[in-house]
Order: C-alpha cells, then sequence, then structure tokens
C-alpha cells in the first residue's frame, strides 16, 4: 500500500512528467476554461491564457515548458495562420488586395515610425535595439482569429484586410531583424540577398503551382478514402512551415501560404473542412492558446520601478501604433467602426512571432533581461485587450450583416427548407453534398430527403429498401455537420410523390439529379402530369455533377431574355453566390443588359459580394459560343422557365435536350425557378 501511494506520489510530483498525465490536465484546462469564463461574459482566449499563467513554470509550476508542450503549441499556431488562409474568400481578398498592402504597409511603418523614437530618445537604448525594438511593435500574431471564426464574420473585407496585412508586415520584419543581424556581423552581402531572394522564388513557385496540382490529384484519386484527406491537408501544411523556413520565413508564412495553396480544393461547408475546423478550434489552438500564457512572467511586472515604467511605455506605444493604423485604413477606405474595431484586434495581438524576434535579439545580445521582462508584459497586455475588442466588434458586426441581410431578403432564412428527391438512378450523394454547400448555414430545417416508390404489392417492402439505401447518404452530411430528415413515401408517379412531400413540408428549392435513363430529360420537361415541374410550383435545380466539392474554375450562367422578372430571382442568385464564394470562383453571365442590371441588384440587395463578369447574350443562336470559353472543370448553370412564364420559348425547352446529347459528361444545373 505504501509503495503505490509512493508512486502514485511520484506521478504528481511538480512540474509533472508524464505525457499521459499532461495531456489530460491540458484537456481538462480546455474543457472548463471556457465554461467558467462564461459567466462573466469573458472570451475563451483569455481564460486559456489564464490557464496557461497559473500552470506554467512562473506560475505553480505545474507544467514547464518541454518538447511536448512546444510540439502541440508550434501545431496550434501553424493551425491558426493555415485556417486563416484557408477560410479567406478569395474573391474578397482580391478585391481588398489593394487596401492590404495600404494596411500592412501602415501597420508595420507607424508602430515602427513611433517606436525607434520612443525607445532610442525616451528610454535610452542604443540604435540597435531601438530597431529591434521598434519592427517587434509592427509584428502581430492573429491569437484572436478564432474568435471572427466563432462570430462567422471571417468573409468580412476587413479580415480579409488584416489577414494580408499580417503577412506583409511580419514578411517585413523578419527583413528587418535579417539586416540587423547581418549589419553588426557584416553579413549584409550579395551572397546573402541571393540566396534570400532565390530560396523565396522557389517556395512561392512550389506553393503556387505544385501543392494545389497535387491536392487536386489526390483528392480525385482517393475521392473513398475520407480518413486520408485530414493527413493529407496536415502534411501539406507543416511540410509547407518548413520549406517556408528553409526559404529564410517564419514558417507561419508557410502554413499562411498551405491554406492560400488548398483554398480552391476545399470548400467551406465540406465535410473536410468541417473536421479541419473540429479538431483545430478543439485541441491544437487551444493548446497554443495556454502555451502563450506559460511564457508570462506576472512578477516582472513588480521587479523595479524601471522594469515597469519601460513595460508600460512600451505598452502604450504598441497599441498606439495599432490603432493609428487600423484607423487610417478605415478612413482611407471608409470602413465602418466595428470594421476597424476588428482590425485593431486582430492585429494588436502580440504572442508567438514577437516572442520569436525579441528571443534572438536576446540571443544575439542586442536586448537585455529588462526588455525581455517588457516584451512579456506586452504579451500578456495585448492578447487580453485585443481578445476583449474582437469579440466586441465582431458581435456588433455580426449583428449588422445579419439584420442587413435579412431586410434585404425581405425575410429570414431560418425556415429555409431543401428537398432533395432520390432514386437508383441518381447520385443522390453528389446532391447531398451540393445541399450542404448552397443551404442557409442558420436554417432551423434539416436537409429532407425523400425516395418515392411504386403502389404495388412490394410498396412496404421496397420502402423499408429505400430507406436503407438512403442511410448511407447520412454520413456525408453528419461529417458536415449537418442534420438530415430521410423520408420514404408511396405514388403512382415519382413527380407527383415528390410534388407532394414538397408541398408537405413547404419546401423552398427542390434538388434533383439527372438520371442516366435516355430520353428521361424531354419526359421532364414534356410530361405535365408526371414531371414534378407541373406537380409543384417550387424552384427546381436539375444537376448533373460528377464532384460538386471538387474546385472549379469558373461559373458560367445562361439567362433567358426577361428571367429577371421570376418571383424566386433573388432565391436562385442568392445560391449562385453562395456556390461562387464556396468555390472561389467567379461568375461568368451570358445575359442581356437588362437581366445582367438585374442581377446586380440582386446581390447589392442580399448584401452578397460576388466577381462578375459580362458577356451580352441576346440572340439565342449563339448559345453554343459559350462552350468554346468553357473548361471541363467549369460549372454551367442554365436558367429555364415554366410553360406559361414571361421568359418561356419553345426553345428553352429543346435547350436540355441538346445538353443533354452534345454535351453529356458537362457539368451542369438546369435552374427552373
Amino acid at each position: 500500500m505504501e509503495s503505490t501511494l509512493a508512486k502514485l506520489a511520484q506521478q504528481f510530483e511538480l512540474p509533472l512528467q508524464s505525457p499521459i498525465l499532461i495531456f489530460s490536465l491540458i484537456l481538462f484546462i480546455i474543457l472548463a476554461a471556457p465554461v467558467l469564463l462564461e459567466k462573466v461574459r469573458t472570451p475563451d482566449i483569455i481564460g486559456l491564457i489564464l490557464a496557461g499563467i497559473l500552470i506554467g513554470p512562473h506560475g505553480f509550476n505545474i507544467l514547464e515548458k518541454s518538447l511536448f508542450v512546444d510540439v502541440f503549441s508550434t501545431i496550434g499556431l501553424l493551425y491558426i495562420m493555415f485556417l486563416a488562409g484557408l477560410e479567406l474568400n478569395l474573391i474578397e481578398f482580391k478585391a481588398n488586395a489593394n487596401r492590404s498592402v495600404v494596411f500592412g504597409i501602415a501597420t508595420f511603418a507607424i508602430p515602427f515610425g513611433i517606436g525607434y523614437p520612443v525607445c532610442h530618445y525616451l528610454l535610452g537604448m542604443d540604435v540597435w535595439a531601438s530597431l529591434l525594438i521598434a519592427s517587434i511593435f509592427a509584428t502581430h500574431t492573429l491569437v484572436t482569429y478564432p474568435i471572427a471564426s466563432k462570430y462567422g464574420v471571417t468573409k468580412d473585407p476587413s479580415v480579409a484586410i488584416t489577414v494580408g496585412g499580417t503577412i506583409l508586415t511580419d514578411t517585413g520584419v523578419l527583413v528587418v531583424l535579417a539586416m540587423i543581424l547581418g549589419a553588426r556581423s557584416g553579413g549584409l552581402t550579395t551572397e546573402f540577398w541571393t540566396h534570400l531572394v532565390v530560396s523565396l522564388l522557389v517556395f512561392i513557385a512550389f506553393m503556387a503551382l505544385v501543392v494545389p496540382w497535387l491536392a487536386k490529384r489526390f483528392f480525385e484519386r482517393q475521392a473513398d478514402k475520407k480518413h486520408s484527406h485530414y493527413i493529407f491537408v496536415l502534411a501539406v501544411v507543416f511540410l509547407s512551415a518548413f520549406l517556408s523556413e528553409v526559404a529564410g520565413l517564419e514558417p507561419i508564412i508557410g502554413a499562411f501560404a498551405a491554406g492560400l495553396a488548398l483554398n480552391r480544393q476545399i470548400p467551406n461547408s465540406s465535410a473536410l473542412m468541417n473536421r479541419i475546423e473540429y479538431i483545430g478550434n478543439s485541441l491544437f489552438i487551444p493548446f497554443f492558446l495556454i502555451s502563450v500564457g506559460m511564457i508570462v512572467d506576472v512578477r516582472v511586472v513588480f521587479d523595479g520601478f524601471t522594469v515597469l515604467l519601460m513595460a508600460l511605455a512600451l505598452t502604450v506605444t504598441a497599441f498606439a501604433g495599432k490603432y493609428l493604423a487600423a484607423e487610417l485604413t478605415q478612413k482611407v477606405f471608409r470602413l465602418k467602426r466595428e470594421q476597424r474595431d476588428l482590425i485593431f484586434g486582430l492585429s494588436s495581438a502580440h504572442a508567438a512571432a514577437t516572442l520569436a524576434v525579441v528571443i534572438v535579439g536576446y540571443r544575439a545580445g542586442i536586448v537585455d533581461d529588462k526588455v525581455i521582462n517588457a516584451i512579456i508584459v506586452i504579451i500578456l497586455a495585448s492578447c487580453v485587450i485585443a481578445s476583449i475588442v474582437t469579440e466586441k466588434a465582431a458581435r456588433k458586426l455580426e449583428a449588422t450583416t445579419e439584420t442587413a441581410q435579412d431586410a434585404a431578403r425581405n425575410g429570414s432564412q431560418n425556415d429555409e427548407q431543401i428537398l432533395i428527391p432520390l432514386s437508383e438512378t441518381t447520385e443522390f450523394e453528389n446532391l447531398v453534398r451540393l445541399a450542404v454547400l448552397i443551404r442557409e448555414k442558420k436554417s432551423s430545417h434539416p436537409l429532407a430527403v425523400v425516395s418515392v416508390v411504386p403502389n404495388t404489392d412490394e410498396a412496404e417492402d421496397n420502402i423499408a429498401l429505400a430507406r436503407e439505401m438512403l442511410e448511407e447518404v447520412r454520413f456525408e452530411a453528419s461529417a458536415a455537420d449537418v442534420e438530415l430528415k430521410v423520408m420514404a413515401t408511396i405514388d403512382h408517379h415519382p413527380g407527383s410523390g415528390i410534388g407532394r412531400t414538397a408541398r408537405e413540408i413547404g419546401a423552398d428549392l427542390i434538388l434533383m439529379g439527372w438520371p442516366q435513363q435516355t430520353g428521361f430529360v424531354a419526359g421532364f420537361i414534356g410530361n405535365k402530369f408526371g414531371s414534378v415541374l407541373y406537380q409543384t410550383r417550387k424552384t427546381v435545380f436539375l444537376c448533373n455533377l460528377d464532384a460538386p466539392t471538387a474546385k472549379y474554375t469558373g461559373i458560367f450562367v445562361i439567362l433567358p431574355p426577361l428571367a429577371e422578372g421570376s418571383e424566386h430571382f433573388d432565391l436562385y442568385w442568392r445560391k449562385i453566390a453562395k456556390l461562387a464564394t464556396e468555390h472561389s470562383a467567379p461568375v461568368h453571365l451570358n445575359c442581356t443588359s437588362s437581366a445582367h442590371q438585374a442581377v446586380k441588384e440582386s446581390l447589392k440587395r442580399q448584401k452578397l459580394s460576388l466577381t462578375l463578369e459580362l458577356s451580352e447574350l441576346s440572340d439565342w443562336d449563339d448559345f453554343f459560343i459559350v462552350f468554346r470559353r468553357m473548361s471541363d472543370s467549369d460549372l454551367l448553370i442554365l436558367v429555364s422557365a415554366r410553360e406559361g412564364e414571361p421568359a418561356h420559348t419553345p426553345y428553352l425547352d429543346q435547350l436540355p435536350l441538346k445538353l443533354e446529347k452534345h454535351f453529356p459528361g458537362l457539368n451542369k444545373i438546369l435552374v427552373y425557378p
């Protein structure tokens, strides 16, 4: 008994040494910190950082900085930067490229310009120390990015501006650091600059060309091995971070580049994206935040008046520089106050990059212990204040965006209902994937899936068989965190059964597969009794998709004259916009000038951002010219009309038949508003 107690006591000797016990403690902290701080309305991030302070070597010394902790904290930091690149709306990013450059220059130059005279003239540091600390003011780590992600505002232009500026300013700081070290050692030679430029160009070429090609081939050939997709993504992230380090850059830049490289291959609403976010936000990112707290030594604040004065001066300078950069960006580009505050909150947290730079300077003898202690205070203060500012701004921005969109749509989308009719002749898994991509995130209804079986003596057996088959599609939806409602019904004809179900559940949109039976399209268009088109007035998408989760490089939309007069014009354009955003693809619009104007007004009304390219199409004899500009990786969306609608013409009835005959393998969606 005594030996057992002795062994148990040995396991709990501080600091803890058992990897199992360390990991268990971290998991309990990740679980408990948000719950405890929820009552006082404190951001989760602050709770995790404070927990790190308490258990770290400068707190109760429960954990020490070890290889185990360092590995997981490094993974968390890289994961944050990877998610920033992966979740980035490339359309917004390209549209805001100039803004990112302006903000990147401002958030580097202003803190640097303020920091140098404060360090050199006010605090009496030498030139090299002043340059180093001033460059530290310019850095920032996206510690508070998970807060923006939690409130769903990562698609806002202000986030794209900040993320783009982060890459520019951190790269600039690394160049300044290299110049300081090189100048002190006489190493700023032609060979140094040649090596830096060449390695950087090779790294960019690898990330822009090789990684996207490799990812596309891997996802195509390993489409059925879902578990291997996540492992592949992680491998790309850490390989990119390593190659970035080899090129003379920070690993976080490589992780961000990996996110950009895979951005087009992983839709934001896909099951794979859900797995990436789930694991990162549940484990790796909280581990990093705890490790940030472990480096903080609160006692240094009380370690003499000199350290306190230096810490106060440097902290005020750091915040002033970042706020002025955010304020300048708001004034120049006429952003809202919430967007300015979000930019400031995201860019004012100093953590990993700051610590990395100051440690290098400390090892090189440029700064002393007092500066290290002052920087630790900056890290603690900046993480706490940045978390509070980001939380407040993100909450306001979310509320403002939702209110504007609800007003623009003349009603909430919380009650949206999508119906997916399935049969043995349709690729139902692809339909479920498409529905996951285009559904409203805040819809309170699950995806409704129905199978219509003939009213025969075997009807009951067929219903049981249909339900068993439909259960297979639950995995795809559940992996994307989407609820699925599976139904089976009896009817003499599939069309009438689908129409009746659509009316019963109040469906807004029906997604139908494109059966491979010869002549089906003709029956779909012309059979007034059996066709879904004539059994319901719901909007119908007839889809022929090889793999909707594979990224399309372009979406070609063809509108007939008077299409803008349809009742659900806003509805299907909202779905087109969501699909284009998921794929980060431009929309090539082929229509009349009046339809083009109506599309722009619809997008503006719904507060939707889209890269829209117009090609005038007034003569339907030139219809097939559109296909000359399309590639195999493009998607065609042809908007048609039911008989009796203003946009309907006999020629429209023939177009699906021509598509089935001449372009059977083309990825296409026929829209019937």
